[in-house]
């Protein structure tokens, strides 16, 4: 099983978001193939536009709802994990589950699950030229810090952002680890 985490926007997005949204999402399907899933941290916003092409392409859908909000209706063909952990939380949860992050547009939400990823050592990809807080961290290409845990790339096209998502999942977690000489381990 291939995860991909999507870090999003919470609220209602633009239509040209959404747009790109599906557009990612129909393209993993292509790319990666049936045996890839996505993980969210939720089903409101962008998150809801994300988990339905993905659910309709035939992708796995893995949802880990804040406490918050767990008792809400989740679709019956989705994996929801309850973890009993609040917004923050659930987000950390939600980028150690990943074998990459890929930001699609988002505020500081979203920021955060970005930069959690970096420090578990997980590949960040980031949907550029959104409007949101996210294409701010294009100040944070290729590394967030000093260290180099993982790499952080911009891409502005939806298409090439799948199929840089699918290629990295292919890799695999060995050609990801962090760069020779951090003796820390990720999140030191």
């Amino acid at each position: 099983m291939k995860i991909i985490g999507v870090a999003c926007l919470g609220t209602e997005p633009p239509e040209s978001l959404k747009e790109k949204a599906r557009l990612f999402v129909r393209r993993v399907r292509e790319f990666c193939g049936a045996n890839t899933f996505i993980a969210l941290g939720g089903y409101w916003g962008l998150m809801r536009v994300v988990a339905d092409e993905a659910l309709a392409s035939g992708l796995g859908v893995i949802i880990f709802p804040p406490l918050e909000r767990e008792a809400e209706h989740f679709p019956d063909a989705t994996i929801v994990v309850r973890t009993g952990m609040g917004f923050r939380l659930r987000s950390v949860v939600l980028a150690r589950t990943a074998d990459v992050l890929v930001a699609l547009g988002g505020e500081a939400g979203t920021m955060q699950e970005v930069f959690t990823a970096y420090l578990e050592g997980k590949p960040v990809l980031v949907l550029g030229g959104t409007g949101l807080s996210t294409d701010k961290l294009t100040a944070f290409t290729p590394y967030i810090d000093s260290r180099a845990l993982a790499t952080v790339k911009i891409v502005e096209d939806p298409v090439a952002l799948a199929e840089e998502a699918c290629r990295v999942l292919a890799e695999g977690p060995v050609a990801r680890v962090a760069k020779p000489g951090n003796y820390e381990g990720p999140g030191v």
